[in-house]
This record gives structure tokens, C-alpha cells and sequence, in this order.
């Protein structure tokens, strides 16, 4: 028998332990955009699939954002079909976003992918983000000042209020490793021309950043930047699970919003106060507080000197004698 590659191994490798949970025989969406690392995810996917009946199937959205998108997306269902797994396609509009082109293609083709897997009772979602995007990640939200939330990175493992489950098992794999993945496996992927535009970010992190840090501080960057990534996901849930216990004791429902107690909020540390404000104010009204919001709003606690309510996205925060009140605008 010829010997595997060891880029195919690594990669099978990687994704029998993210199937694990799904159900034999259940259904998976795999997302395909036809470029190395999704191209690689669904054929190692196809292959761990088959022995234990779960059906795959490739989604690739067509943001309609380039000339030839409409061909690039039937070409990566026709890669998907060569592979026998069945395909669809979902073009999708773009809609402008405050935050840029990125965040609002990102938003759209999300969506539709969670749309799919509903029409198909999909078990999961797989996405072929790899170690080098993880990386990319966590110095953009150095970069922007974004906090622990941003510089978690991307779990491996993420289930949404509406159940579906996000699996990225390529995020300990290179992308260089799906791209022999690719050469071993007489695969030809599609490279995305956005994927050289220095407008954005992203694109200028992996072509001039990543490489000046690995020249000037040696390899291993990307790697260091995905575990720094993993420890603080770590923490941060088991901060979450502080939060959780904590808030059933000190939030009520009050007319129009939410309150919490002022002595409570001041007896815990300033980082699990904060984290207990952003709780409160996503979860009551989706609202997503700025690192100087919330510490406006912990001036009410810490800083009292009869200042009046704080606006704050979809909801307002005022001092109530012994309690915070955020109330729906």
C-alpha cells in the first residue's frame, strides 16, 4: 500500500475527534469555500464520515462581492460532488455594515450556513479556520484593544442559543498543512483575490505582520498566539461559571429592565464586577458594552457622587438607592 501523507494523516487526525459527538448516521454541514483549508476539511471529513454513515454536506455561500463569485461557488460544489458529498450553494446580499465589508460578509454568510444546517437538522457546522487564522485573530484584538473576548480567539467547539453547534478542527493544524493536504490529494483549490488585498486587515496581519514577528523573534509565534488564545478561553469560563453562580443572588427584575445590587457588585474583584455588567447588559438587552461603558456604569458603584443615568446601547443604567437599574430605552 502506498504510505500516507503525512499531511492527509494529520488532518484525519484532527477531525475524528471533533466528530466524536455527532450521532452515527446524523447529518454535518461542512463549509466550502473552495480555497485550501475548507477544500482539505471536507475531503478528510468525506473520509472519517464514511464508516460511520454521517452524512456530509458541503455549503458554500456566494457573497456576490467579486466578479466570477458565481462561478468560484459552482466550481467548490463541483469539488464537493467529486468527493461525493452532496452540495448546495446560497447566494447571499451583503448588507453595509458600521464595522466594515469583513464583519458584514462574515455576518450574512453565517447566517446562511445556519440556515442550512436548520433545513438540513445538521448535527454541526464544521468550519476549516486553522491554527494561522487563530493567530491572525488574537493580534487584531491586540491590535484593537478588544479585550479577553476578542483575544479567546475562536473555540473549537461553540453551541448558539438556537442549538447549532460551530466545530473548527483544524484550529491546531498550519495552513500550510492543508495546503500539502491539497497537493497530496490531487486537489486544486481556489484562491480567494481578497485574499491578497491589503485593504483589509486580516490580509495585512498574515502577509507583513506574522512574518516580521517570526523573522524577528523566531518561530513559533503563531503557535504561542493560539496557546495564549486556549489559557484565556480557560479562564474566562471559568470566570463565566463565578458569573453564573454569582448573579442568581444579586440581579432582580425590576419595571423595564434589570437591577443589581451595589453592595454585591462592590464586594466582588473590579474584573468579576465588570464581566457581571456585561452579563447584565447582553443578556437582558443584547447590548455589547465598550470597555469605557462598563466602567462608567462601575463608577456607580464605586464612584458615587450622584451622577445621573448612563446611555448605554438599547438600555439606560441608573443609581436607585442600594441598586443598579437598567432599564430599555
Amino acid at each position: 500500500m502506498p504510505t500516507l501523507s503525512p499531511a492527509i494523516a494529520e488532518i484525519r487526525r484532527a477531525v475524528r475527534p471533533a466528530l466524536a459527538d455527532v450521532p452515527d448516521g446524523a447529518a454535518v454541514i461542512v463549509a466550502l469555500s473552495g480555497g485550501a483549508d475548507s477544500l482539505a476539511l471536507a475531503a478528510a471529513t468525506a473520509f472519517e464520515a464514511r464508516s460511520r454513515g454521517i452524512r456530509l454536506i458541503s455549503a458554500t455561500i456566494d457573497h456576490a462581492l467579486q466578479e466570477g463569485s458565481e462561478d468560484a461557488a459552482a466550481d467548490a460544489a463541483a469539488k464537493a460532488e467529486a468527493l461525493g458529498i452532496r452540495s448546495r450553494v446560497r447566494r447571499v446580499e451583503v448588507r453595509a455594515d458600521a464595522d466594515g465589508p469583513e464583519a458584514a460578509a462574515r455576518e450574512a454568510r453565517y447566517a446562511a450556513l445556519r440556515a442550512i444546517a436548520a433545513e438540513e437538522a445538521a448535527a454541526a457546522v464544521l468550519l476549516g479556520h486553522t491554527l494561522d487564522d487563530q493567530a491572525e485573530t488574537v493580534l487584531l484584538g491586540l491590535a484593537r484593544g478588544s479585550g479577553t473576548a476578542s483575544l479567546q480567539g475562536m473555540a473549537a467547539r461553540r453551541e448558539d442559543e438556537d442549538g447549532t453547534v460551530w466545530l473548527r478542527p483544524l484550529l491546531g493544524v498550519r495552513r500550510a498543512t492543508t495546503e500539502a493536504f491539497c497537493a497530496a490529494s490531487e486537489l486544486s483549490p481556489w484562491n480567494d483575490p481578497h485574499n491578497t488585498q491589503h485593504r483589509y486587515a486580516r490580509v495585512r496581519v498574515r502577509e507583513n505582520v506574522l512574518p516580521v514577528l517570526e523573522a524577528e523573534l523566531g518561530p513559533g509565534v503563531a503557535e504561542a498566539l493560539a496557546r495564549t488564545a486556549e489559557q484565556l478561553r480557560e479562564d474566562a469560563e471559568a470566570f463565566d461559571e463565578m458569573i453564573h453562580e454569582t448573579i442568581e443572588d444579586i440581579v432582580e427584575h425590576a419595571e423595564a429592565g434589570i437591577s443589581v445590587s451595589v453592595a454585591a457588585l462592590a464586594a466582588n474583584p473590579a474584573a468579576l464586577r465588570h464581566r457581571i455588567i456585561r452579563l447584565v447588559a447582553h443578556s437582558e438587552f443584547g447590548a455589547s458594552l465598550s470597555r469605557s461603558q462598563t466602567l462608567e456604569v462601575a463608577r456607580l458603584v464605586t464612584d458615587w457622587t450622584g451622577q445621573g443615568p448612563i446611555d448605554l446601547p438599547g438600555c439606560s443604567a441608573a443609581r436607585r438607592g442600594a441598586r443598579i437599574v437598567f432599564t430599555a430605552h
